[in-house]
């Protein structure tokens, strides 16, 4: 039986993390009400799941229990929307809109968007720290490393905080990879890791999968920068434009457009030079860094 087309498999990888999520997240109407109502609002019914596809894609080529894997899933997505809600919040970025409705600040309060934040980067922990979810406890030990250290000041938060310190300030390309590497690369490179680390795979294979993470992690960042600065707010499921409104660097301000799209089409190749050591089991990969490349949202 052949393998279903790549747009069938991302869609049912993507009904696959929305079913995890839903029986991950604490019910509605389990105390206290109004926060699991609105981390369940904020978490379920939209986004790309570019996080968790990534995942099952390594996990395909792992070997991966379905278990471990929507685990896994799941528990990226929690520490990816918390650092969406904050970022949305007055003090940060203060968006009304992220993935087509009313941020959590704005369809609750600020302390429930605090709040929600708080325990979805919990909630992570709770999920992938379960007793047994992988079948070596030094791997599953090893990716809750792998996830702490991408989530805190040397990864996700860390690359927040050099965002928020260089608005206004004109970076070097180099200084903003830098700060990518860890704001956006940093849990994309988690994501990957994470999905071989539930399944087998040798030392070696991971140094190249996560040379590829790497590569996608930046490519991510740049075709983001590239819609902000040309595609619409109907269209992103965002404010188009926040970037540029808000004097942040972006490789479309340092770089230019043509140039920007020019480093994407570079970062893919180096994505797929990267897996040039496997075979089929990394198809949905190689898929994936095109589908982030060409991706309008």
């Amino acid at each position: 039986m052949s393998a279903p087309k790549f747009t069938d498999w991302m869609a049912q990888q993507q009904q696959r993390a929305e079913h995890a999520l839903e029986a991950a997240l604490p019910a509605a109407g389990i105390a206290p009400e109004r926060l699991h109502e609105a981390m369940r609002y904020t978490t379920l019914g939209g986004g790309k799941r570019v996080r968790p596809l990534l995942a099952f894609a390594a996990g395909e080529l792992s070997g991966a229990p379905v278990a471990s894997l929507n685990a896994v899933a799941c528990a990226l997505e929690c520490i990816h929307v918390y650092s969406l809600v904050h970022d949305d919040m007055p003090c940060m970025d203060d968006d009304a809109l992220r993935r087509g409705k009313p941020t959590v600040h704005v369809q609750y309060d600020e302390a429930t968007a605090l709040l929600v934040g708080d325990a979805l980067q919990t909630q992570a922990f709770d999920i992938l720290s379960a007793p047994g979810l992988f079948a070596d406890p030094a791997r599953q030990l090893r990716a809750l490393h792998t996830l702490s250290r991408a989530s805190g000041s040397r990864g996700m938060a860390g690359g927040q905080a050099i965002d928020l310190a260089s608005v206004g300030k004109e970076l070097t390309r180099a200084e903003l990879e830098v700060m990518h590497l860890h704001k956006t690369g940093a849990l994309i490179r988690a994501a990957v890791l994470l999905g071989a680390l539930a399944g087998e795979v040798s030392d070696e294979a991971l140094q190249h999968l996560d040379r590829y993470a790497k590569s996608i992690g930046l490519l991510f960042q740049v075709v983001d920068d590239i819609l902000d600065a040309t595609a619409d707010t109907a269209t992103l499921g965002k404010t188009a434009g926040k970037d540029a409104a808000n004097d942040k660097p972006t490789y479309v301000s340092i770089l230019g457009l043509a140039e920007s799209r020019a480093l994407a089409a570079e970062l893919t190749a180096e994505a797929e030079q990267a897996l040039a050591g496997f075979g089929s089991e990394a198809s949905r990969l190689r898929e994936l860094a095109h589908y982030i490349t060409s991706r309008q949202f």
